[in-house]
């Protein structure tokens, strides 16, 4: 296995030096440079760079690749008069001439694991983006091996789906101590928590969940994330067969069943198939999930799924890549935008024979990809190998690396996908809702198809095809039937000798990849011309500027970014009035939905996975016409899509026109400042936590916020089950009922990244302590100011005058948020005698006049 000598080569940097240089290469674009180095650039053991700018990264991915496609040029001594006609006459693909692909990211761009991970040597990962393991065994031990193979794949890069049609309904009888079982979706918190748990300290996690519309527990999973805290490590989408489907559109029944695919299933219940579509539509309305998956379209317009021990089962996290457990693919996309000529002028064309040339030599890295992929499986192994761990703990990893190993050989999947999508139709002068941007990307599409599988079948003949290919098989395939009636000289070439590689193509989202690239993502329009972007950040780092923290304890940079390609429309133009710019009403959040669709099923057509795409709609949008958009994206032929509502969850990209971030609720607070109408107090506020001494004991402040200002305030003792590591000094009050009233929990995020809640806060208060704690939090919430609230505190006539009273402990934590500035009760100062000295500062009282200072 040969590696990168020269990477190792390379002077150390350090960071500041790496910064300044990817800046520099990115035009000053701070967002770009840090998301670079946090995520691709190759750094040593003891975290010194290896790579200044993309430009080492592009360079170390060109030898790795060349050297791939230098071992089956050697075998080629001349050309085959079977091959395309661009095949018979093109140059070996070379290490210069690869490199000059990826510079600049200007014509191809490897996804992420690709970039981070290909030629470096510092890091032992998969180069796949996507993983389908095995469904899940129906039994305990089933389950287990699942979740042990999500650990072992996560931890190496790689996004998981698993579908969990195959476990049991709920109640169904089992052969355990037990008698009867949770169910299926009783074991999806488990996987989604193995997910976090492992996608800590720079650590990646990203699952997918799935299940058949037919399963008896559907319903259950279907609404199991309305509760925003639940299943948060995955994202879940249901299996929609055409049975359901036309059941929906004729508002017949339809019945569930297990197991699914059973002549004579165990459990059987009988449904009004328009009811649970509607259950469905009003939690998608909700909360953006469950995704809907078209699963038989899935399957019948497929290169892949219809062979044998090829069935797919599953898709990965973002749905474009549907296929069988124990299967992977990796993703590199095409950048659209630099095939137009002359853009945004009146000039502008766009270059189709550069294209078909691109996708062409595109194809061959995806191959070559394939092989490269099995080189770092074969490092995993050995590495497992070497791994002290006995044999029986570490056999489960082995097997899945073997399983995706095995695979990866025999179907030797690709996926080739493209962004920038929106950004080559604005260059072109074109909306992208328009009839017209549908035939430009109707003849764009067309030509990719015809590059791709003309550089397929090439390697086919020259390489050899993937294992199993079956001219009878491949008949059954509404895809190849398709390409039958359009592309017969294609189709007539790959009866004949086959295709290297199962299935090709897909439109992955770009969202990175796009930042680097300076691009629009994918096939999405751009999604506002401005906005905020937030980037998750590991907190642990010490270099992270964290903005923002969100429900979960994960932690946010926020960037002021302007979409690029509108400066390059000002620049060519002249023009600086953003209304009459080629993207002016072709947002996300503008666009038609029909023309969103439609757009989506004329690329569909031409692919042969799936479609990452998102369907922006504004908040008041109602459930039935998020219904009307899923029904006609079935009958439109697409596999699969989802509608994103404003507001419906909090997202990544943030409109620069919003002013209040209400993350933990939905509630519409009013604004603190109307006296007569204090806050309604959503479910979970942040806390600050604040310790101090009564008398001889330890005690805690828990002061809970709304809107920025203190809302309530508990205190108890620091022992029992109100203590706290002294590392906490902040977390959640969260208000639960039940049968007995009103219960308090607190929580908070740990040094591991875990979250723990410490229930009922009132459990160790004096009960006197108690209601002074409601009395004040009663006074708060009415918007008494803070400094006339902590002086009608010390005004209680309880105890002695001690800083070391309960009473003078809360008044001392509630000091701290007092605006600087505000006047003291009694003005005078003690020391010079100024009649109206006091103020506060930092929480301290001082005198404006002398200086005095008392905390």
């Amino acid at each position: 296995m040969n590696s990168t000598p020269a990477l190792h080569k390379k002077k150390h940097y350090n960071h500041d030096t790496v910064l300044k240089a990817s800046k520099k290469y990115f035009g000053g674009d701070d967002l770009s440079a840090t998301t670079w180095i946090n995520k691709y650039a190759v750094k040593s053991a003891n975290g010194k760079y290896l790579e200044r700018t993309p430009d080492d990264m592009h360079r170390r991915m060109a030898h790795e690749f060349a050297r791939i496609e230098s071992h089956y040029s050697s075998r080629t001594a001349e050309r085959s008069k079977s091959l395309s006609e661009y095949g018979q006459q093109r140059a070996d693909l070379d290490e210069k001439a690869i490199y000059e692909l990826f510079k600049d990211f200007r014509y191809v761009i490897p996804q992420g694991s690709v970039m981070a991970a290909l030629g470096n040597r510092e890091m032992i990962a998969s180069l796949s983006n996507c993983v389908v393991v095995p469904p899940v065994f129906d039994s305990y031990g089933g389950i287990m091996y699942t979740d042990q193979q999500l650990v072992q794949l996560f931890k190496r890069r790689c996004g998981v789906g698993v579908d969990i049609s195959g476990l049991r309904p709920k109640n169904a009888e089992v052969s355990n101590a037990a008698g009867t079982t949770t169910g299926a979706v009783s074991f999806m918190e488990r996987f989604s928590n193995t997910t976090r748990e492992v996608a800590q300290n720079g650590r990646r996690g990203a699952l997918m969940l799935t299940i058949d519309i037919a399963h008896p527990d559907v319903e259950d999973f279907i609404t199991i994330k309305q509760n925003l805290s639940k299943v948060t490590g995955a994202n879940i989408s249901v299996r929609l067969s055409d049975e359901f489907m036309k059941a929906v559109d004729s508002n017949s029944k339809f019945t569930l069943r297990w197991p699914i695919d059973s002549a004579e299933p165990e459990y059987t219940k009988e449904v009004q198939a328009l009811d649970l579509w509607n259950t469905i539509i009003e939690c998608a309305h909700n909360t953006a999930e469950p995704g809907l998956i078209f699963w038989d379209r899935q399957h019948d317009y497929s290169t892949s799924s219809v062979y044998p021990g090829f069935e797919n089962s599953s898709t990965n996290p973002c749905s474009e890549i549907a296929m069988q457990g124990g299967d992977s693919c990796r993703l590199i996309a095409v950048n659209l935008f630099n095939f137009v000529n002359n853009p945004f002028s009146e000039d502008a064309s766009f270059d189709y024979e550069t294209f078909y040339k691109v996708v062409y030599e595109s194809q061959h890295l995806m191959d070559n990809l394939v092989d490269l992929e099995l080189e770092a499986i074969e490092r995993i192994l050995d590495k497992i190998d070497h791994d002290p761990e006995p044999q029986h703990i570490k056999q489960a990893e082995i097997d899945t690396w073997k399983l995706l190993y095995e695979n990866g050989q025999k179907g030797r999947r690709t996926g080739l996908g493209f962004t920038a999508l929106a950004d080559m139709v604005a260059a072109l002068g074109i909306s992208f809702d328009s009839e017209e941007a549908n035939k430009l990307v109707d003849q764009v599409m067309r030509t990719k198809l015809e590059a791709e599988f003309d550089s397929s079948v090439d390697m086919a003949i020259e390489r050899g095809p993937f294992e199993g290919f079956d001219p009878k098989i491949e008949h059954t395939s509404e895809f190849v039937q398709m390409m039958e009636a359009e592309f017969p000289d294609i189709y007539q070439r790959m009866m004949k000798y086959g295709r290297r590689n199962i299935s090709i193509s897909t439109v992955a989202p770009t969202g990175t990849l796009s930042m680097l690239a300076h691009t629009s993502s994918g096939i999405e329009p751009v999604f506002l011309l401005s906005y905020k972007r937030r980037r998750k950040v590991n907190e642990s780092d010490s270099k992270a500027k964290i903005s923002y923290v969100d429900d979960m304890g994960d932690s946010w940079e926020e960037f002021e970014v302007f979409h690029p390609k509108l400066k390059t429309w000002m620049e060519v133009t002249g023009e600086t009035d953003i209304s009459q710019s080629p993207y002016a009403g072709s947002t996300a959040p503008e666009i038609d939905w029909i023309r969103r669709v439609e757009m989506q099923s004329i690329v569909q057509k031409y692919v042969t996975h799936s479609i990452s795409s998102t369907i922006n709609l504004p908040s008041d949008v109602t459930v039935e016409s998020v219904g009307e958009i899923y029904l006609e994206s079935w009958k439109k032929g697409l596999k699969g899509i989802t509608v994103y509502r404003d507001g419906s969850r909090s997202g990544v990209l943030v409109s620069t026109e919003e002013k209040n971030d209400n993350e933990e609720s939905n509630v519409e607070v009013t604004p603190v400042e109307n006296v007569y109408s204090p806050p309604k107090r959503p479910k979970k506020i942040e806390a600050d936590v604040i310790r101090f001494q009564n008398e001889y004991e330890k005690w805690l402040a828990v002061v809970g916020f709304v809107n920025g200002k203190p809302y309530e305030v508990f205190t108890g003792k620091m022992e029992d089950s109100f203590n706290l590591p002294t590392f906490v000094n902040k977390g959640w009050v969260i208000k639960n009922k039940s049968d007995r009233g009103s219960r308090y929990d607190f929580q908070f995020i740990d040094k591991d990244g875990y979250r723990t809640t410490i229930e009922g806060l009132s459990r160790s208060f004096d009960k006197e302590y108690w209601n002074y704690a409601k009395l004040i939090s009663g006074v708060l919430r009415h918007n008494m100011p803070i400094n006339d609230v902590v002086d009608l505190i010390n005004g209680l006539n309880l105890y002695d005058d001690n800083i070391n009273t309960w009473k003078n402990g809360v008044a001392r934590a509630l000091k701290k948020y007092v605006d600087d500035g505000a006047q003291a009760s009694d003005r005078q100062c003690p020391s010079c005698d100024d009649p109206v000295g006091l103020i506060y500062e930092e929480g301290c009282l001082t005198c404006k006049s002398c200086g005095y200072s008392k905390c």
